[in-house]
């Protein structure tokens, strides 16, 4: 789907969406940075070997749509279930752990090449 012919919305569809591999596990970027948004919508499953990283430039808010498990942020944990909202913000090396959908909203439209793998072991 895409927006109208005056380019004044954007309507997208997640059955419409690929998956592409993240640190966090599988993404699937609804609304990216080429839809000209000044955010960027990701529905994400989060996979058991999620790997730390962290933004320069971005601020990711999670929002826990369904499943349990907890989000490292610079070391602390916090507890994720269904309705959980986190702002994370430059910065902060986080990762989430357990079997978990989040919706994530990235601010501004996520890029790529800001975003930066940690070795925890």
């Amino acid at each position: 789907m895409s927006g109208n012919s005056e380019n004044r919305y954007v309507v997208r569809s997640l059955a419409e969406t690929a998956g592409v591999p993240c640190p966090c596990g599988t993404a699937y970027r609804v609304l990216a940075k080429q839809d000209g948004q000044p955010l960027s919508v990701h529905y994400v499953k989060i996979s058991r070997d999620a790997r730390a990283h962290y933004h320069k430039r971005l601020t990711e808010t999670y929002i826990v749509i369904e499943g349990e498990g907890y989000l490292e942020l610079d070391g602390d944990r916090v507890p994720l279930r269904p309705g959980t909202v986190v702002t994370i913000p430059p910065g902060v090396v986080h990762r989430a752990v357990g079997d978990l959908y989040i919706n994530n909203i990235v601010v501004p439209a996520f890029d790529p090449d800001d975003e930066f793998e940690v070795d925890t072991e």
